[in-house]
């Protein structure tokens, strides 16, 4: 295939694409049905420049992960997503590595969640997608690049999180979170993504290291997390994961039991985040 090709879809596919299906509002008049560009670019977290560039074929096919982006901000389903990668000379996600492609159907999901935390992450707990309550709650910037995108990376290399833990706490997560780690690489044995980033963690960090070379093996799903917020101060959440049929996707939902001190203080941090938003 060709440049134009890559061109010619994100064109087409940008103008299908109304605000709402995007989880955006209206945004006043348009002269068109689709998307404005910098709507996408936004989305995708790349330039508008670029995105030009790229939709008049001016430039060289993205690279695997600004095509995953584009694809999750179009809405792709998983044959367009395909073709694109193939327009642009790029296999698309084979067996034994993560398929870090978000549904339709999955996005939609996150639309109507707007009041409640919630992160995607993949297998290798890199963050796919975060709303803004879960931007306002854990502080994780939705513009985070590279490994300051993972989880695990920012556990055991990073700067400290908003996530308090007692000692014993802490203890209990590495195990299990080094596990789940352990399980995605059995999954996944020929993801370079994930092979790096093992690697890259068990250089950095010695607890990591040790860890790692005990080989516990276990999938992880969910728990209880306290999260000290700069502004609504000690909140003691239910932190659930949901595993996504037919997806390397895992949804991070974070509640509290209606009525309790905790719920509201909640619902405080989501109307932060929706402030941010419009401020």
């Amino acid at each position: 295939m060709s440049d134009e090709e890559v061109a010619r879809c994100l064109r087409s596919w940008r103008d299908r694409l109304t605000p709402a299906e995007a989880g955006l509002p209206p945004g006043g008049s348009r002269r068109a049905r689709g998307l404005r560009r910098e709507e996408v670019a936004a989305l995708a977290g790349i330039s508008v420049d670029y995105l030009a560039r790229v939709e008049q074929g001016r430039v060289r096919p993205p690279s695997p992960s600004v095509l995953g982006s584009l694809s999750r901000a179009l809405r792709l389903t998983r044959a367009e997503r395909d073709h694109l990668f193939r327009a642009a000379g790029h296999l698309p996600p084979a067996a034994g590595q993560i398929d870090r492609h978000l549904s339709p159907g999955v996005q939609r999901i996150l639309d109507r969640l707007a009041d409640t935390p919630v992160m995607v992450i993949d297998a290798a707990w890199q963050i796919i997608s975060v709303n803004h309550p879960a931007t306002a709650l854990l502080g994780h910037s939705p513009h985070a690049s590279g490994r300051e995108r993972n989880l695990l990376w920012r556990h055991f290399c990073g700067p400290p999180t908003r996530i308090v833990y007692s000692a014993d706490e802490e203890d209990a997560f590495r195990r299990e979170a080094v596990a789940d780690l352990h399980h995605a690489v059995g999954l996944f044995p020929h993801d370079p993504k994930l092979a790096g980033l093992v690697d890259d963690l068990c250089r950095e960090s010695g607890a990591f290291a040790r860890l790692w070379e005990g080989r516990p093996v276990a999938a992880r799903t969910d728990g209880r997390k306290t999260v000290a917020h700069p502004e609504v101060g000690l909140v003691t959440l239910d932190c659930d994961v949901l595993t996504v049929a037919d997806s390397n996707a895992r949804l991070v939902v974070y509640t509290a039991r209606p009525g309790s001190p905790d719920a509201d203080a909640l619902a405080l941090v989501s109307s932060l985040g929706h402030q941010e938003i419009s401020g």
